[in-house]
Formats: C-alpha cells, structure tokens, sequence
C-alpha cells in the first residue's frame, strides 16, 4: 500500500496505568477505504489503542500519524479542533443529549465547528434520511428505539465528513437484529461512501465482515 493512501499510522506505543502495561510498543495502520476490525479479550488494551489514536488520549511513548501530520504534537485545543473536522465517534453507549430531537443531535460536530447553520440542517436531514430516519428527526431520544439511537449517532459521526470513524463496541449494547443492521450500515458506508472505519468490537460477525480484522492479547497485536 503506498504512502498517500495510509490514513492512520501508529507506531511503537506505550501506556502504562500505575504498574499496570496496557500498551507494549503497539503499531497500527489502516488505509483509506478501508474497515478495520480490533478484536480480543477484555482488557486486551483494545479501547485503550482506539482512544491514543484518535487523540482522546496521550500514550506515553510513539507516534500518531493522521492523514501524513503527527498529531501526537498538537496542543489539546488544537487537537479538538482537528478532531472535529476529520474524525467521528460512535460509542457502546450513543451518548445522544437528551433535550434535543435527532435533527438536533446530528448537528453538534457542525455546530461546533461553525459550520453555516442552513449547511449543517441539510447535511444532517441528508444523513438522516441516508439512515432510514427521515420521520424520526423531530424525535428526542427517549422516543427511539436502541438502533434507532445508534443510527443517529452515526448521523452525528458523519456530520463533518470525517477522513476515519473510530467506533469503540457499535453493538455492544444492541439485540442481535440492530447489530447486524448497523454492521450492514457500515459496509455500505464504506463501499457508497469509501468511508473509513477502525472499530473496537466483541461481535465476530462484524470482524468478519471488515477488510482486516486484528487480534489483540495483553497489550500486543498476535
């Protein structure tokens, strides 16, 4: 694979929680288009790695290379900014506001970036619709079914066109009918939209489906 179209590269990291190794020199890559899948036990270091390469964390040794920049050097507000225009997030837990409708939800990474209100609204009712949510963007959350809620975080992710979604167990916390819903969601996602993903996942099924599937163990790649 060539250099221009690596998107994320980690290289040797390191982190350490009072005695405890969580990371032992782990290097990662993943490429444009491309769905990679880290799977093993719990307390493999997996969440750990997903939150030092998107930045929600600081390893204590090696490199993060996002898009050919080692963001590893930013300031944190510099950091949040770049995090905003070229990274989306889905959680185990949608982590959705409840006050406000999904139209609203979605918009957050557009508001937060300043983006042209009028913009934002389009781009998220677009995405929603993309989600089978048209009739759903008035609704709060507590009005959604878990999927549904799922979808809009999705929504949200995708606001700002993100280069790489970083999604840390999708379907950790949906029935087996939703999970294989959102695992097809993402496969379409990236072959429509040649979106990239790197996700954190128990669910085989999903690690299946990606284009790599990685297996951590004690804080190694094996």
């Amino acid at each position: 694979m060539d250099q221009a179209s690596k998107l994320l590269v980690a290289k040797d990291i390191w982190k350490q929680y009072g005695p405890v190794s969580v990371l032992k020199g782990v290097s990662l890559e993943v490429n444009k288009g491309e769905l990679v899948s880290i799977v093993g036990p719990s307390g493999a270091g997996k969440s750990t790695l997903l939150y030092i390469v998107s930045s929600l964390e600081k390893a204590d040794q090696g490199q993060v290379i996002f898009e050919g920049e080692d963001i590893s050097q930013l300031s944190n507000s510099a950091l949040a900014k770049y995090r905003n225009q070229k990274m989306g997030f889905v959680f185990q837990f949608h982590h959705l506001l409840p006050e406000f409708t999904a139209l609203e939800n979605v918009s957050i990474p557009g508001w937060i970036g300043k983006m042209p209100k009028k913009q934002i609204q389009n781009k998220a009712k677009e995405l929603l619709d993309l989600m089978g949510l048209s009739d759903k963007m008035d609704k709060k959350p507590h009005s959604l079914s878990g999927g549904e809620q799922q979808r809009v975080a999705v929504a949200r992710a995708l606001l700002n066109s993100p280069a790489l979604i970083f999604a840390d167990e999708p379907t950790g916390n949906l029935d087996s009918e939703n999970a294989t819903a959102l695992h097809h969601l993402f496969i379409k996602l990236r072959n429509e939209l040649n979106q990239s993903f790197l996700i954190v996942t128990h669910n085989e099924a999903l690690a299946a489906m990606s284009n790599r599937s990685l297996t951590m163990k004690d804080g190694k790649f094996i």
